[in-house]
């Protein structure tokens, strides 16, 4: 009834700029390691290739040597790398890496517990589904849940917790149907009765602690502790009210309507009857008569 979402694993984003950043860093201080090695052996050749070689041995600049302004302008750009690498960008000693790596342990940390925090939320609501859905495939009894129900045209049920109309036909097609079966029900549904019908046993469902209920009545507080209640039962009914239905409608194997052919201003709905999922297989058209106010219809479709 519930599908389960399947987490992909990713790298945090913050987690991965702080990967990313290491590896610059670490590129940065290579770079400028291979710049003072570069440094020295070319110092060394210009003061050989002058000394020794003699090349621009006369030329000099203010009395000195050529090849002495050459090192202290290349020195100059290996102290500005210098100060990049190591102030411009700030340095990476012990102390920053062992403050990008507690950085990282924080976030890993954070979003540990935000997925605990996401899957506590969710464990109730899949354990409550797997359960259901196990004693459904263990069920060898071959149970068909079927609900009942009479709406009009804009799929009004009931207002202020009342029938709007009465078809006596109707009611001898429910109690027929019914007979000698669980009937699932809400408890306003419940309570609507001037007392429980007989020859049937009556699953209430409410979320109020200790409901009292006459005897027999069977008390849950779940559409599914309800199935499971009925499990015995070859073909338990949902007979209401709309919030039960709206529940009952994804799970359901059949659905007998009565269609009552008119509109009614009403505070209870049935859902939309999604003609993809259900086929009618039955359809039976009843005329107005002495009995009845209201044509209606009665039809049956099974999931496809």
């Amino acid at each position: 009834m519930f599908g389960k979402k399947k987490n992909t694993p990713q790298i945090d984003k913050e987690q991965l700029e702080l990967i990313q950043n290491a590896q610059r860093r670490i590129k940065q201080k290579k770079r400028l390691f291979a710049h003072f090695a570069m440094f020295l052996i070319g110092a060394l050749f210009l003061i050989l290739a002058n000394t020794v070689l003699g090349i621009g041995k006369d030329f000099k600049i203010a009395g000195i040597e050529w090849f002495v302004f050459a090192i202290l302008v290349w020195l100059f750009f290996l102290l500005y790398h210098t100060f990049n690498v190591f102030v411009t960008h700030k340095f990476m000693g012990k102390s920053w890496e062992q403050q990008q790596l507690d950085k990282l342990v924080s976030l890993q940390k954070a979003r540990i517990e935000k997925i605990k925090s996401e899957l506590k939320k969710e464990a109730p609501v899949i354990a409550e589904s797997e359960v259901y859905n196990e004693t459904k495939s263990s069920d060898t009894t071959g149970s068909e849940l079927t609900i009942i129900v009479a709406a009009a045209e804009n799929n009004a049920i009931g207002k202020d917790n009342k029938l709007i109309w009465h078809l006596s036909n109707d009611l001898k097609r429910f109690k027929s149907l019914t007979n000698g079966h669980h009937i699932i029900m809400g408890r306003k549904t419940f309570e609507s009765f001037p007392k429980p019908l007989p020859n049937r046993t009556h699953v209430v469902i409410t979320r109020q602690v200790d409901y009292k209920a006459p005897k027999g009545v069977i008390i849950v507080n779940s559409l599914e502790a309800a199935i499971d209640a009925s499990k015995n039962d070859s073909q338990p009914f949902i007979i209401g009210g709309g919030q039960i239905y709206e529940q009952a409608m994804m799970i359901a194997n059949k659905i007998e309507l009565t269609r009552v052919h008119e509109t009614f201003e009403a505070d209870a709905f049935f859902p939309e009857i999604d003609l993809n999922i259900w086929q009618e297989i039955d359809n039976e058209f009843h005329k107005k008569d002495a009995n009845h106010d209201h044509e209606f219809s009665f039809i049956t479709y099974i999931r496809k």
